[in-house]
């Protein structure tokens, strides 16, 4: 709960109990008048500085009630036959349970904050929309529509003043719409996610880029399917923080929600059906990759100047890596193998897409759940078709190859398939739904970040790689596999 929130609740509390074992407050008017107007003042100073939401609503009536039934009994005459006393118990009880309610879905639903970034650097960020004219849109109906991306990007920035950015749209109309299509993926109502409003980033919205003496080394983020560049600011920011620009590709369409720079805002419309799930998902791997090689080239243009920005010769288009989670580290996987370009790439507990490509020749880092490290065990499972156990056999012969290059396999323990996003940091209960592992959200997170910024330090930065050269007492829930 925020602050406000807190002090709120426990001044409805205080009251409650103080009615219940003390004597009246209506037979005391000044502190009568005091308190119940000063319990509706601090009431819209809360609304005021921190705003409304729907999980305070039981507060916001307690508080109403507690402040209406004191100052009107200040000015009412004391009844002759006074209330039974149960009754006054019972009220009591009754406002409690409303407190208990809010506090419960305030706590439960809370106003997060993401993990601050690591390292030095200011972090700006700024968002483009492309347009890809040679491609045709496949996963519309419509035969005249092109591929359209929106980026965002992450960089080292000067010193800026004022608050960092908000992490969601805050034009009210696109805010309303980009939730509305995240809460339609999720089964929930819109006003269910309308407290997102009022997370912050650690960003500044276009702030400039920090001058250096050498550009930045680059790195593209991939989002998993149905999840959205949100979901992984904390990662972006804390390389960003360390001397990284950073690129993430909403792939629109198979997004929750793609806000455009106009207003509009797209959702999920990619059909992944049972029959024939393999192919389907190359195919939109396919148009993921090329996503990949499209940015990639619109970056090439910020760093020549062909795009007007302030990334002219800033970027180290020398030094690429990329990195994904789920669908997007297959993709990470794809773009990395069939791309020049790219020098590294880590896939964040994504299974692959393309078996046959099992020669990658560069750096790559594989990071694992719980669940994902345990693949190799369905192997000798008489339970699992043979065609899953082909699959299972050939992923595997990819993660060896790649660990005999000098690569690396890390099984991050207790973790589960969303700890490697921030949707850990959205509510608790994204554990109980079984979407994140036993591991502390912070903890994990600052395991994925930490693991991630030294392999990517080693192969864009010639860095040592203390961390990904073997086991750190300091982190026992890392896991160097060798299959």
């Amino acid at each position: 709960m925020r602050v406000l929130e807190m002090i709120l609740t426990a001044i409805d509390l205080l009251v409650l109990l103080y009615s219940v074992f003390c004597k009246p407050i209506s037979e005391k008017k000044v502190m009568g008048m005091l308190l119940g107007t000063g319990l509706l003042a601090f009431l819209v100073l809360q609304l005021f500085l921190e705003g409304y939401r729907w999980q305070l609503v039981p507060l916001y009536i307690v508080t109403f009630i507690l402040s209406a039934s004191i100052l009107v009994r200040l000015f009412r005459p004391i009844p002759a036959v006074k209330k039974r006393r149960f009754l006054k118990y019972i009220n009591c009880f009754l406002l409690c349970v409303l407190l208990i309610i809010s506090t419960v879905l305030a706590v439960s639903l809370p106003v997060f904050d993401l993990p601050k970034p690591g390292g030095a650097d200011t972090v700006g960020t700024a968002t483009f929309d492309w347009i890809d004219g040679n491609r045709e849109e496949t996963l519309t109906a419509d035969p005249g529509d092109k591929r359209e991306l929106v980026v965002q990007v992450w960089y080292p920035a000067e010193k800026t003043d004022g608050p960092p950015q908000f992490l969601f749209p805050q034009d009210a109309q696109i805010f309303h719409n980009y939730i509305a299509a995240f809460a339609e993926g999720l089964h929930l109502p819109a006003f269910a996610l309308d407290y997102w409003k009022y997370s912050r980033s650690h960003s500044f919205q276009d702030a400039p880029v920090l001058s250096s003496a050498k550009p930045y080394p680059l790195v593209i983020i991939n989002h998993g399917m149905g999840t959205s560049t949100i979901l992984h600011a904390s990662q972006a920011e804390n390389l960003a923080s360390h001397g990284y620009i950073v690129a993430a590709i909403d792939h629109t369409y198979s997004t929750a929600a793609t806000a455009f720079s106009d207003g509009r805002i797209t959702g999920f419309t990619t059909e992944l059906s049972a029959k024939d799930v393999h192919d389907k998902a190359r195919a939109i791997g396919e148009i993921w990759t090329q996503d990949v090689e499209f940015v990639l080239s619109r970056l090439e243009a910020l760093n020549a100047g062909r795009i007007e920005s302030d990334f002219k010769g800033k970027i180290d288009l020398d030094n690429v890596g990329i990195m994904g989670h789920s669908f997007g580290g297959a993709t990470a996987y794809n773009a990395a193998y069939t791309m020049d370009k790219i020098k590294a790439g880590i896939n964040m507990d994504g299974t692959l897409l393309e078996l046959d490509r099992d020669q990658i020749n560069k750096p790559f880092m594989f990071l694992q759940s719980d669940d994902s490290a345990k693949m190799i065990e369905a192997l000798d499972d008489p339970a699992v078709p043979e065609e899953i156990k082909e699959r299972i056999a050939k992923e595997i012969k990819i993660t060896r190859h790649v660990i005999e290059r000098g690569g690396k396999s890390i099984h991050i323990k207790g973790t589960a398939h969303y700890n490697f996003t921030d949707l850990q940091f959205y509510s608790p209960l994204i554990k109980y739904m079984g979407m994140t592992g036993s591991i502390e959200g912070h903890r994990g997170a600052f395991l994925v970040s930490r693991y991630v910024l030294d392999f990517f330090d080693k192969y864009l930065k010639d860095g040592a790689g203390a961390l990904i050269n073997g086991p750190d007492a300091n982190d026992p829930e890392v896991e160097f596999q060798t299959l």
